[in-house]
């Protein structure tokens, strides 16, 4: 079993950043691929982000390349997502989940978060 918490959403205005943490508590952080997905009101949880276990292999999604950044720290277990010019197309609920591979699809992760808010206004 893997707990996760999300940190680190909030109102930002457009253009601004935020860092998003995500910590893990419970058995193997290190073994699991981690990703982050984000779902705007009235619509479908979409990929952002995913980092291998080791944190060897990242990937984004197009809309986000380039200016979001995942990263992890197994030693604190814990993953963070950097986000860069932010835009108000973004403002959604982002949730960080655990699964045996670093893939983009919402079905192959087992653990998730509850959640963090981030609204950006333009």
């Amino acid at each position: 079993q893997v707990q996760l918490v999300e940190s680190g959403g909030g109102l930002v205005q457009a253009g601004g950043s935020l860092r998003l943490s995500c910590a893990a508590s419970g058995h193997a952080f290190s073994s699991y691929a981690m990703g982050w997905f984000r779902q705007a009101p009235g619509k479908e949880r979409e990929f952002v982000a995913f980092i291998s276990y080791n944190g060897g292999r990242t990937y984004y999604a197009d809309s986000v390349k380039g200016r979001f950044t995942i990263s992890r720290d197994n030693a604190k277990n814990t993953v963070y997502l950097q986000m860069n010019s932010l835009n108000p197309e973004e403002t959604a609920v982002y949730f960080c989940a655990a699964g045996p591979a670093p893939t983009m699809r919402v079905v192959d992760y087992d653990y998730w978060g509850q959640g963090t808010q981030v609204t950006v206004s333009s």
